[in-house]
């Protein structure tokens, strides 16, 4: 399954079920999944021999509601938020990226959010390092080399984000970066804050990340199927 049903299903495991989604490169794919899920999804019958009738088998249902919505071939990551508006209306709405899967409990994050009162909470992740650690001075020479710690990390933006319709008013247009004027003018204005997830999170950036999520799939290994 892509990693849009497996983002998909962590929400509506939250009753989540309307969903915009932001394409753009080769969105036509995204829409002709949707269009067959039930032929994704489900044992089929071909029978050609009474015209090609298709008779599906074990029909999976999902109570989604899904928009795909074109935004543009090279709209930045604001300016695809920005042109969804229409379709938020006024109301506040959840938002992530389409390469990350975690165990985030999305009621908390609710109410956390709306107890802030801010206009976008983002969910902070701790990433740790993936290599070793090097000890340099001013001259050049190495007075430490040790193995990757957990503190070594950071916090980072995991996605996972409440939005207030506020968000729009940050956003220029289409090339304007999410992460970038948006996020810091937010910040600047005290209408940003995180809620700490310190559960499971890891995200698809790489050929590497993808087979390590299919292998945790395959084994039974993974903790974002909540549902």
């Amino acid at each position: 399954m892509p990693i849009l049903w497996h983002i998909m299903k962590i929400y509506s495991h939250y009753g989540i079920n309307d969903f915009v989604i932001c394409a753009g490169y080769k969105q036509e794919y995204i829409k002709d999944w949707f269009a067959n899920y039930y032929l994704h999804t489900s044992d089929v019958t071909f029978d050609f021999a009474d015209g090609g009738k298709m008779n599906i088998h074990s029909n999976v249902s999902e109570p989604w509601r899904v928009s795909v919505i074109d935004t543009g071939l090279n709209t930045m990551t604001g300016g695809r938020i920005k042109r969804i508006a229409p379709y938020v209306e006024n109301e506040k709405f959840f938002m992530t990226y389409g390469d990350g899967v975690a165990d985030v409990d999305l009621n908390a994050l609710l109410a956390f959010h709306e107890k802030t009162g801010k206009v976008a909470t983002i969910t902070g992740v701790l990433v740790t390092q993936r290599f070793g650690v090097l000890d340099i001075d001013g001259n050049g020479a190495i007075n430490e080399f040790r193995e990757k710690k957990e503190t070594d990390g950071g916090v980072i933006n995991g996605g996972f984000m409440v939005l207030e319709p506020g968000i729009f008013d940050y956003i220029d247009g289409d090339q304007t970066v999410f992460e970038q004027e948006p996020l810091n003018r937010l910040a600047a204005n005290h209408e940003l804050c995180a809620y700490r997830h310190e559960g499971f999170w890891k995200c698809m950036d790489s050929q590497r990340e993808k087979m390590q999520l299919e292998e945790m799939w395959a084994t039974g290994n993974a903790p974002w199927k909540i549902w």
